[in-house]
């Protein structure tokens, strides 16, 4: 009875043994299974990601992003928040206060050249990739008789706030156009008061800076006579053989509900950058994973639809973080 008993306790034993083993590998697999994989040896754990207002198109993009990277990595929590404009941006990432963010693509060039707006150069961050044009709209009243940049020579035109990157965008096409800020009488207005002064007659014609199409010339349209303005060809060959950040668009007829929008014009891109204190590896397999999520990036907003490794370098307009310079080159 004793032997037959102790050898019934060894036999429990072992199945015992190898349940527990079973288990274990039932727990790693679930861990592989849930898409989370495990990050490096220091690797950045809060990822802050700034965007911009709640209304625009920054903040459902970045909150997307944001998404993506804290259910990708079983160690690393990211969180897209709602910030100021462009400029701010880059320099809260510049200082440390986040570690990605999407800005305007000449305003991280300026930054990084410390041009313009930027009293001091902003060193410690990189491009990762642009997403889609926020195109330069020259807006005026379809019976203003302003039909070329030419024409705005003594005008009343609002170029944005001063600072601004419309300001810096407006100031550049006037220039592409052998005038000067000094031949027009600018006004420095944000495109809400531009519109409401063009409206009332006190503006002539107001640069806008945004993607199309834009909810304010939208707005205006449905209570005044507007049209688009489009750009002397040679005077945009010139201006983006300049500033590699420029890239020519079309706005198409239909752009708009109200009028026919068709124009030639320049765009400048909506970009991520990222802070260099993000290790390498880090970096590459956050954009990786953004990569292989697409669609919750066209999920969040129709602007997502345009991120894609084909145009991810478009008009980039600083150098890439060395973790994403790596999965291009591997793409």
């Amino acid at each position: 009875m004793n032997k037959k008993y102790w050898l019934l306790m060894m036999f429990s034993a072992v199945l015992l043994v190898l349940a527990a083993c079973g288990g274990e590998s039932d727990e790693e697999g679930s861990e592989e299974d849930s898409g989370e994989a495990a990050g490096g040896d220091g690797w950045v754990e809060n990822i802050t990601l700034l965007t911009g207002g709640e209304a625009g198109v920054y903040f459902p993009l970045g909150v997307a992003m944001a998404d993506i990277i804290d259910s990708s990595f079983d160690n690393v929590t990211a969180t897209g928040v709602s910030s100021g404009a462009s400029v701010s941006n880059a320099e809260q990432l510049n200082n440390g206060e986040a570690q990605l963010a999407l800005v305007q693509n000449d305003i991280a060039f300026y930054g990084a050249e410390g041009a313009n707006m930027f009293s001091e150069t902003l060193d410690n961050y990189s491009g990762v990739f642009t997403i889609y044009p926020e195109t330069i709209q020259l807006v005026t009243l379809a019976d203003s008789g302003i039909d070329s940049v030419a024409d705005l020579e003594g005008k009343r035109v609002a170029i944005g706030d001063m600072g601004s990157g419309t300001e810096a965008n407006a100031t550049q096409i006037i220039e592409a156009h052998d005038m000067t800020i000094d031949d027009v009488d600018a006004q420095y207005l944000d495109f809400a008061d531009a519109s409401t002064n063009l409206q009332d007659g006190n503006v002539d014609a107001a640069f806008v800076t945004a993607g199309t199409p834009t909810g304010a010339i939208q707005e205006l349209s449905a209570s005044a006579d507007v049209k688009i303005v489009s750009f002397d060809e040679e005077a945009m060959n010139n201006l983006m053989e300049e500033y590699s950040y420029y890239t020519q668009v079309d706005i198409p007829a239909d752009a708009y509900d109200n009028f026919d929008s068709t124009a030639s014009t320049v765009a400048v891109q909506a970009m991520l950058i990222a802070s260099n204190d993000i290790p390498e590896d880090q970096m590459y397999e956050m954009t990786k994973a953004i990569f292989e999520n697409l669609d919750s990036m066209a999920n969040a907003h129709v602007r997502g639809e345009e991120l894609n490794l084909e145009t991810a370098e478009d008009g980039m307009s600083i150098d890439l973080h060395p973790g994403v310079q790596r999965y291009y080159d591997e793409h």
